[in-house]
């Protein structure tokens, strides 16, 4: 027994045992770090596609905004076929640097009123028309003023005489002739 190393031999034990243990743990270790690596990388797409989805929906609110803004404008302009004028202009309105809605023509950049007034200016076709009547127009259907008391929804109800229902139908038809006319 004088020639063995008791410390050696002890020492040698606990590194096998250390080792052993290592063996045993790292298989684990690598596979939860396999796993949350995996874990990180669906949140990262998952992640992309929703910054992705913000861009298209700011795209979308951005688009609506200006489609509503020409649109207005183009009604405040009195022009009555605003879908057609709004076909016609839609792609010279872009957003400008600073956030405002501009056109970018041969001059340079215009704000957008300016070049709406502009094309609904050089483009009467789209304003309705001044002279109601024309070849191939039929006649409008034109209500007698109504003489007596004015006719009110109060007044409207069931049960109502003959007489009575047509001087309301007439009222009806003057009301919406006159709307339809602009008046």
């Amino acid at each position: 027994m004088e020639g063995l190393d008791i410390q050696a031999i002890v020492r040698q034990a606990i590194q096998e045992y250390a080792m052993n243990e290592t063996a045993k743990s790292e298989p684990a270790y690598k596979v939860e770090l396999h796993e949350e690596r995996k874990r990180r990388e669906q949140l990262e797409r998952r992640l992309n596609e929703v910054v992705e989805e913000n861009k298209r929906s700011r795209k979308q609110a951005d688009e609506a905004e200006r489609s509503s803004s020409v649109r207005a404008e183009l009604q405040r302009l009195g022009v009555a076929k605003i879908d057609l004028a709004f076909k016609a202009v839609q792609d010279g309105i872009v957003r400008g640097e600073d956030g405002r809605l501009v056109a970018r023509g041969e001059s340079g950049e215009v704000s957008m009123k300016e070049y709406l007034s502009s094309f609904v200016s050089d483009n009467p076709e789209f304003l309705p028309a001044r002279i109601a009547g024309g070849s191939g127009m039929t006649a409008t259907l034109k209500a007698p003023p109504s003489g007596g008391e004015p006719i009110t929804l109060d007044r409207i109800r069931p049960g109502m005489g003959a007489e009575e229902m047509q001087r309301v139908r007439e009222e009806i038809v003057r009301v919406a002739s006159q709307t339809l006319r602009g008046m």
